[in-house]
């Protein structure tokens, strides 16, 4: 017996709406609308192969309405990846199962990026595209010759990130990139017509995108507008017309299917309304088989490809790159060794912008860019060229003010693989961006975040754009490494740290000011201590100062003031808060002597610090908002000077002897 289209498509729907209510969560009505669309995807058109899925040249599936999670989850295993099996669809939503409520890229194959953020999805499929294409300007069709599918709700639409995504990619005309719409014109609310009233066609055609329509239930309609899409050069919006909820006798077409179980009545009036008599997680033989048929389609592909790439002259570079490991001959010792032997007086977005004229000149991985602040970020270097399309070869893209957009699009990139992306803005505009932030860090994405203008020191733009609490909450996201250079050498240290994590996203936060070299040596990479005693005390050690960034040298002034007075002092540079927390306990301890009074001095807030100071300590910052004026004259008025931060020491020390 040979299962029929619809009886596929029904699978989805059985496993989705079986999973939700055994979890007594979840959301069945997309998988359910969708089923029809995913399953012409997943049988005739998507190019992957469950035996291996890592496969460079897959084409990618983000599923960007990742409420709908049971959807892939069923695509997955109905298709034969080793995971997830019907068990762990059995405990989805459930503690220790990889079928999370919403797709998790590090729980399983196949699950190309962690969605459900909605828009984001679809945000980091334009930096998928975007890859793609560049190494297919680099390495050719032979290797590298594949799209970029994506399945979006209104939700992902709606958001604000959407219109950032799309613009980019319909400037950059990502034709590999195809937008399945799942246009059942139904949100959590009721009806989106209770909150947009939008062409949203029209808004996508717009920009650039090519947009087809099709009846989101009929195959060989489905299959029409895949054809058209495929056909055209432009980004294409696909718009599925769908009920949601699809075979839920009384709640299909409603908001009731979206979020919440059906019932066990519904549940059980459903299985008769689609004529499926299995029970619950069981799936007939031949339905089965049709489906894994579908899932090894790709198997001859992926074997012609390996074929190709064992014959390319540069196929252990290809590999090396996809893998994400650095080349053996990547150093910045050379770079280094220059700094010494040269000493520079600029500011650490300027040492950042040397220290990248090395890396580039090295790495062909990194593609740069700037949300419109190249000048100012210091992210272009000689030669990289500007990614456009009509040159996806070039290693810079200009994202114009899209914040947001970049860093999705980066993550996109970073989990494409074969690509280190590297952006800037200025690091106020970090909350522009940290939703993508986070997802960098949730998702273990490789992408380097270049943040410049980093406190009260970029004077007169005043406090719209000087960062006060920024270091601080960005501090606390799990995984992220922030880094905060305090000189040139720092600086490319924290650049090499940065590149050699390829299991989460760094941040640089950078000076618009001048600062002094303030390190004479370097001999191993210090800043991969996270904290380290830059200078250590000559007349015996009373206090400890802390600091990081620009507040190093006015911490370098306070301790020639202090050993002047017969107070030993050492001042610690702290970089970078992440790596210093992961130290060995007596490192720690040789670095804060219990016995010392510790300040530290960083021009933002003075949260968390305290952490380091202990509640006894000094610490030193600015927890108002900043002011316009020329940044002397702030530093000077927020009382972050030697001058100022001297008297203060030596009245504690003189309190405590």
């Amino acid at each position: 017996m040979t299962a029929s289209f619809t009886d596929c498509a029904n699978a989805i729907r059985a496993l989705a709406m079986d999973a939700v209510e055994a979890a007594n969560s979840g959301h069945p009505g997309m998988p359910m609308g969708m089923a029809d669309v995913a399953t012409v995807l997943f049988q005739r058109y998507l190019k992957f192969d469950p035996a291996e899925p890592k496969w460079a040249d897959r084409d990618r599936f983000v599923l960007s309405a990742g409420h709908g999670s049971m959807l892939l989850y069923s695509a997955l295993y109905l298709t034969g990846y080793a995971r997830p099996t019907i068990d762990d669809i059995k405990a989805f939503r459930q503690l220790g199962s990889p079928c999370a409520g919403h797709p998790e890229n590090f729980e399983l194959a196949g699950v190309e990026c962690t969605t459900g953020p909605l828009g984001q999805g679809l945000a980091m499929a334009v930096g998928m595209a975007i890859a793609e294409r560049h190494l297919n300007a680099t390495w050719g069709d032979a290797l590298v010759d594949h799209r970029t599918w994506v399945i979006a709700g209104d939700g992902c639409l709606m958001e604000g990130i959407n219109h950032e995504a799309i613009g980019l990619a319909g400037h950059l005309g990502l034709g590999r990139l195809i937008v399945l719409w799942d246009d059942n014109k139904i949100t959590i609310d009721g009806a989106v017509s209770l909150s947009s009233s939008e062409d949203v066609a029209m808004r996508y055609a717009a920009t650039g995108w090519h947009v087809v329509e099709c009846d989101g239930h009929d195959a060989a309609d489905i299959a029409r507008a895949f054809d058209e899409a495929i056909a055209d050069p432009r980004p294409t919006l696909v718009r599925c017309r769908t009920i949601i909820g699809k075979g839920a006798p009384t709640k299909q077409g409603t908001s009731k299917t979206h979020g919440s179980p059906l019932g066990a009545d519904e549940v059980a009036a459903a299985r008769v309304e689609l004529g499926w008599a299995s029970a619950p997680f069981e799936v007939p033989e031949e339905v089965r088989d049709a489906w894994l048929k579908a899932g090894a389609r790709g198997g001859e592909v992926r074997t012609a490809w390996e074929a190709r790439l064992a014959s390319h002259e540069d196929h252990v570079e290809f590999e090396r790159q996809m893998k994400g490991d650095l080349p053996a001959w990547f150093s910045l010792g050379d770079h280094v060794a220059d700094l010494l032997a040269n000493p520079q007086k600029v500011a650490t977005r300027k040492a950042s912008e040397l220290a990248l004229e090395a890396i580039n000149a090295q790495l062909p991985d990194t593609i740069g860019g700037s949300a419109d602040l190249t000048g100012s970020n210091n992210t272009l270097t000689k030669g990289l060229g500007a990614l456009t399309a009509d040159n996806y070869g070039g290693r810079y893209v200009y994202y114009g003010i899209r914040e947001f957009g970049m860093s999705a699009a980066m993550n996109g990139m970073a989990l494409h693989g074969g690509v280190i992306p590297y952006g800037g803005t200025f690091l106020v505009f970090a909350d522009y961006a940290r939703a993508a932030i986070r997802l960098s860090a949730l998702q273990r994405a490789r992408v380097v975040y270049v943040m410049t203008h980093d406190s009260i020191g970029l004077g007169e733009d005043g406090p719209t754009h000087q960062p006060v609490e920024h270091l601080a909450s960005l501090r606390a996201m799990p995984n992220l490494d922030v880094y905060r250079p305090c000189d040139t050498i720092e600086t490319a240290e924290c650049w090499e740290l940065s590149l050699q994590k390829a299991d989460g996203p760094s941040l640089l936060a950078l000076s618009r000011q001048n600062l002094p070299q303030l390190r004479t040596e370097a001999a191993e990479n210090r800043s991969a201590r996270g904290a380290y005693a830059l200078f250590e005390a000559e007349a015996p050690r009373q206090v400890v100062l802390l600091a990081s960034g620009s507040e190093v040298a006015i911490a370098a002034e306070v301790r020639d003031l202090l050993e002047a007075e017969g107070v030993g002092a050492d001042v610690v540079s702290v970089p970078c808060w992440e790596r210093f927390d992961a130290q060995d306990a007596q490192y720690k301890r040789d670095l804060l002597p219990g016995h010392a009074l510790k300040v530290s001095i960083e021009a933002g807030s003075t949260f968390g610090w305290e952490r380091y100071t202990g509640s006894e300590g000094l610490r030193l910052g600015v927890d108002g908002f900043g002011a316009s004026a020329p940044y002397l004259d702030l530093y000077e008025h927020y009382g972050l000077t030697a001058a100022a931060i001297a008297p203060q020491i030596l009245a504690r020390v003189k309190e405590e002897a």
